[in-house]
């Protein structure tokens, strides 16, 4: 077994050889502009892009005619979000979300508001879900827009986007779903769940940074206004140059999570399950953040109280992990997730994201668990407040003077 571990699969995925070997030739010899339509490079670049656009949409459930290429899902989001505000602005100015999405949505969310828009943040309830009926009851006749995440990249909730597709349908208003986390790891099909757009991202499936897409419904036909201008690439949704090797590798990333899904699914979810055992039964004043079964397989996101969460990861550092979202880890601010699920601020700071992926093996996990183990303990012998909640003091009722 080789040191460091990686288990933050959750902020990235390592490269896939075989998506690697896909790239090589568009990297190296077939280097054409997939928009140079005059000469066989150009084809061959065209003909490879092609290929991939069937490969993701097969992923989702899509057309490949619907699929628009960004640089990643922020982009993505942002496109979906801007664009639509933009383009139906006349229609309505309200638009919905929900207080746990990605940074990528609320902060695009608090842009459209500066620019007159209103929008509504829904709350959750303690495992990260909304309902159906708090969507309906949310939607006016002003609304023009919900977003909505696949799943939680910090506590790896699966929303029932199923059930908001029926709500959205019912009510005329578009329906935006971040994908990111999910695809290929739960079952995502934009025609059964009614989805009218859909950002999703290479990275987190295994395929390389750099290359995501918005998936933009056509019947009925969903319209957004570009945010990028130039030569009108993409059926004039997102201009630039096709990054077609990132493309190739994003197309054969998808295949490979088709195919491996099943499998997959239910390998990384006994490795995640045979962690959160370990870690139970050998550790107390543990808390799982997150749904406990509408979740995705391989998420363990775990507070272990009287620990900061920085100070484990200090700990631990043959293993990588995160201590909340990857964009937001610079922050030694507690989770905003965490907090909107009502986790306490003195145990969001005590929380660990464990993100199990397809190269993690069992001895990994069982070094883990271990070594996990250990540390909480080491560092729980140097805490006062364990030692005084072992005794049976409650702390929330103590009144601190500082001296």
């Amino acid at each position: 077994m080789k040191l460091p571990i990686y288990m933050d699969n959750n902020a990235t995925t390592p490269l896939d050889p075989r998506v690697l070997e896909a790239m090589m030739p568009y990297l190296t010899t077939e280097f054409g502009n997939a928009a140079s339509r005059s000469h066989s490079f150009g084809w061959k670049a065209e003909e490879a892009v092609d290929r991939a656009r069937e490969q993701i949409a097969a992923l989702i459930g899509g057309s490949e005619k619907e699929l628009v290429f960004t640089s990643g899902a922020t982009e993505s989001i942002n496109l979906a979000l801007k664009g639509a505000a933009e383009f139906y602005k006349e229609k309505g100015n309200h638009i919905i979300t929900v207080r746990t999405e990605h940074k990528a949505t609320l902060d695009t969310a608090k842009r459209l508001e500066r620019q007159g828009f209103e929008v509504n943040y829904l709350p959750t309830d303690k495992f990260g879900r909304i309902s159906a009926q708090q969507l309906r009851e949310a939607i006016t006749d002003k609304t023009i827009l919900v977003s909505v995440m696949l799943a939680n990249n910090e506590i790896g909730t699966v929303q029932p986007i199923a059930e908001l597709g029926e709500v959205t349908r019912e009510k005329g208003v578009l329906f935006h779903v971040d994908a990111v986390q999910g695809i290929g790891k739960v079952p995502f099909d934009v025609e059964k769940m009614k989805v009218d757009m859909a950002s999703i991202s290479g990275h987190k499936i295994y395929g390389p940074k750099g290359i995501g897409a918005l998936w933009v419904r056509r019947k009925p036909r969903v319209r957004i206004a570009p945010i990028i201008d130039g030569g009108g690439h993409e059926r004039g949704m997102r201009s630039g140059t096709l990054n077609v090797p990132g493309i190739v590798g994003f197309g054969k990333a998808a295949e490979l999570a088709q195919q491996l899904m099943p499998e997959e699914t239910k390998r990384t979810y006994q490795l995640r399950k045979k962690l959160q055992d370990y870690l139970f039964s050998h550790l107390d004043h543990l808390e799982v953040n997150g749904h406990p079964t509408e979740r995705l397989p391989g998420n363990l996101n775990v507070s272990f109280a009287y620990v900061e969460g920085e100070a484990l990861m200090m700990a631990i550092k043959n293993v990588a992990v995160s201590s909340g979202s990857a964009c937001t880890s610079a922050s030694l601010e507690p989770s905003y997730v965490l907090r909107a699920c009502g986790v306490s601020e003195d145990l969001a700071h005590t929380s660990i994201r464990f993100g199990i992926g397809r190269f993690n093996t069992e001895d990994e996990v069982d070094y883990v668990g271990k070594y996990v183990v250990e540390q909480v303990r080491r560092l729980r012998e140097m805490s006062p407040l364990y030692e005084m909640a072992n005794e049976g003091i409650d702390l929330s009722k103590i009144e601190w003077a500082a001296h």
